[in-house]
């Protein structure tokens, strides 16, 4: 991996660096490039974090359960 650091192009503030994937030969391979701007006073000011979509964890199998009561001894 190299450590070239991405800038925007319509402003020149540092931008991250993100991966994309793209699938050749049957294998996928990632290809990292600049991500969004997030200087709020450029052109090309992105607000929303990426295209991706955070979903809430939920819990495993089992948790939605209720408690069990103890067992009584004899």
């Amino acid at each position: 991996m190299g450590t070239d650091e991405h800038a925007c192009p319509v402003c020149g503030q540092p931008v991250a660096t993100v991966v994309h994937r793209y699938k050749t030969l049957g294998a996928w391979v990632p290809r990292w490039g600049p991500g969004p701007c997030r200087n709020p006073e450029c052109e090309a000011y992105t607000d929303a974090p990426g295209h991706r979509h955070v979903l809430p964890a939920e819990p495993g199998p089992g948790h939605d359960l209720p408690e069990e009561p103890a067992a009584e001894e004899s």
